[in-house]
């Protein structure tokens, strides 16, 4: 499946390299919606004339500070929504944008990066190519119809979803230097929104003329426009290439992602829902290379939009970017993990006030890795243990991981043994399924963080052989003491404490066997009657879509396929798959979901590799391996 073709408005594509990327509405730019143009680096802060800090948000429990009074101070609201996450220009026809759309028609090659739209807007016919650069942060744009193109500069919003202001023009500003070319010409603008600042470089051929009505809005003006524009954090002394380099680079670029890692098809499949599973794994290579393999871990809806004021959630990482191994691109991966190391001493210092060992990765975070204040987020665990499943999988593709990753391997298993020291984990805890988070103060011992955290830590002992040291003693005792998930009726409790068990969010504990390899911790059959027992009676509204490979891989761990494949492709609202291929949570907060897109291609990797297909399914592999 090399094309997808959508003519759909619901489902804006994107186009980018996985450290920035520029969203489109129906005319291949952003004529009728500020859709997002964001880069990893691309971050704001609002003014903080007050100096709050991390320690003003702390509220005792059992004489240690955790970070959770947002929003009820001042310090907890401003500290929970900045930094965030920036809109750095909205690139669109200059047009009447109350004229009517008429026929139209867009497609994205998936095998160049190329978005091609047609359509006719006020009854005249326009053609727009849009492709982003696969190295630099950088979209070339090519016009037909005689339309200008127009961009716009906004302030930031520090709004839970939005990523920007276009009603506060005093408080940035625009500055520009044109320059005339050999083949045209070229404006250099200077963004300043409070202490931060970022620049962005046009240029374009021929005779083009650039104006500029005021309000952060100017206007590039000419036929048949070929245009180029890159954002940058500074000034850019590089010279810009043409539209013709960028969308030759940008070919060659999505060339090589298809043709090298891993492949499945499932072509002579019997099962009539063999072509719609292909068509979800297509996409979500696409977006998650798009998306979710940049320098920094991804939020939840990746570049495209902002949710949680554009910061990501580390319990996250791991269903945004683990599949790239899987598939054979563990570089993908890899591009993410060194930014843990620029965050250590942060996580060292948050476990040291918390009166335990190692480092604690933090939940909720912007680049700089500072907690935000929560409710939730400071109470969760589940992400201690990722950045050792990271590390395994790059050791088993590249053993000169196990030297490059055993000071942050080591430092999480520190802090892990440390935090389950009397063999239990919690109280204060919230667990993955956050339904619980009224009661962190009391709930113990949830299933899933229990066989995780036994994994991680059997994990990281196992390297300390690898690397002829010998084993960790604290380690050992803590692993040979550790609680077992709480079993009530013959199934696996969620945490270890009343309620037990709320049958709404995360089906948590069946990821005690699937997403988490195989331990002692966990019976089999147990694990099967609560599998059974969840997809018999849960309340799917309230369920996101990462939860269905995660039923997916717990059913095949078991030798059940046909129940691995029913829950890949459950028909649930948060399972649903738009045109574009991204994974639609909530309408107008959450569009799409990136960790469900993830989710999916984790598990069919891991079925594929693994042979846990039912019968009417023929699949063919190559280049993909299942999960430890």
């Amino acid at each position: 499946m090399r094309r997808h073709t959508i003519a759909d408005a619901g489902c804006p594509l994107t186009v980018g390299n996985g450290e920035f990327a520029f969203t489109a509405d129906a005319t291949g730019l952003q004529t009728f919606a500020p859709l997002g143009t964001q880069a990893q680096w691309g971050w704001h802060t609002m003014p903080n004339p007050k100096g709050h800090v991390l320690e003003d948000a702390l509220t005792d429990y059992d004489g240690v500070g955790y970070p959770d009074l947002y929003p009820a101070t001042e310090a907890g609201g401003w500290l929970h929504v900045n930094p965030h996450r920036l809109h750095l220009g909205r690139i669109g026809l200059d047009v009447d944008e109350a004229a009517p759309l008429g026929r139209s028609a867009q497609t994205l090659d998936l095998w160049t990066g190329t978005l091609s739209s047609s359509f006719e807007l006020g009854g005249l016919p326009y053609e727009v190519e849009t492709v982003c650069h696969p190295e630099r942060d950088l979209l070339a744009i090519r016009v037909v119809g005689g339309a200008g193109i127009r961009i716009a500069f906004p302030y930031a919003s520090d709004g839970w979803h939005t990523t920007a202001d276009w009603d506060s023009p005093d408080r940035h500003t625009t500055t520009h230097t044109l320059t005339r070319t050999p083949y045209g010409s070229r404006c250099d603008f200077t963004r300043v929104l409070d202490a931060d600042r970022y620049h962005v470089a046009a240029g374009w051929a021929g005779s083009a003329r650039l104006t500029s009505p005021g309000g952060h809005v100017y206007l590039i003006q000419g036929d048949e426009l070929e245009l180029v524009v890159e954002f940058a954090r500074h000034p850019v002394g590089a010279a810009l290439p043409s539209f013709s380099q960028v969308r030759t680079a940008a070919a060659a670029h999505w060339e090589r992602f298809w043709t090298s890692g891993g492949a499945v098809s499932f072509d002579g499949s019997t099962d009539p829902r063999a072509p719609e599973l292909e068509r979800r794994v297509v996409l979500s290579q696409y977006l998650t290379a798009v998306n979710c393999a940049g320098s920094t871990p991804p939020q939840e809806t990746g570049l495209a939009v902002n949710s949680w004021s554009g910061k990501f959630h580390l319990e996250m990482h791991w269903w945004h970017a683990a599949h790239f191994a899987l598939w054979g691109r563990p570089e993908l991966l890899e591009r993410s993990l060194p930014w843990y190391r620029s965050i250590l001493p942060r996580a060292r210092a948050t476990a040291g006030r918390q009166g335990f060992r190692g480092a604690r990765w933090p939940k909720q975070v912007g680049p700089e890795g500072r907690e935000s204040p929560s409710e939730i987020g400071a109470f969760i665990v589940w992400q201690q243990p990722h950045l050792i499943y990271f590390a395994e999988l790059l050791r088993r593709v590249r053993p000169g991981a196990l030297e490059d990753y055993r000071d942050l391997v080591f430092e999480t298993a520190e802090f892990m043994a440390s935090f389950a020291g009397g063999g239990h984990l919690g109280p204060p805890l919230v667990p993955a399924q956050e339904s619980y988070y009224e009661s962190r103060r009391s709930v113990r011992d949830p299933a899933f963080e229990l066989a995780y955290w036994w994994w991680g830590l059997e994990t990281a002992q196992r390297w300390r052989g690898l690397l002829g040291l010998d084993p960790d003693p604290e380690w050992a005792r803590v692993l040979h003491g550790l609680a077992r998930p709480l079993v009530r009726d013959g199934v696996y409790t969620a945490i270890g404490v009343e309620p037990y068990t709320i049958r709404t969010d995360h089906p948590s504990m069946t990821g005690a066997l699937g997403f988490v390899p195989p331990t002692p911790l966990i019976d089999p059959e147990t694990m099967r009657a609560t599998l059974h027992d969840v997809l018999a009676d849960w309340d799917l509204e309230s369920t996101w879509g990462w939860d269905y490979p995660m039923l997916a891989m717990c059913a095949a761990r078991l030798g059940e396929p046909d129940t691995a494949v029913d829950a890949l492709l459950m028909d649930a609202p948060k399972n649903t798959y738009l045109a574009s291929g991204h994974n639609h949570q909530w309408p107008g907060l959450l569009p799409l979901y990136l960790p469900g897109n993830g989710g999916l291609l984790a598990a069919v990797a891991h079925m594929a590799a693994e042979g846990c297909f039912p019968e009417g399914w023929l699949v063919q592999a190559e280049g993909v391996v299942g999960m430890p």
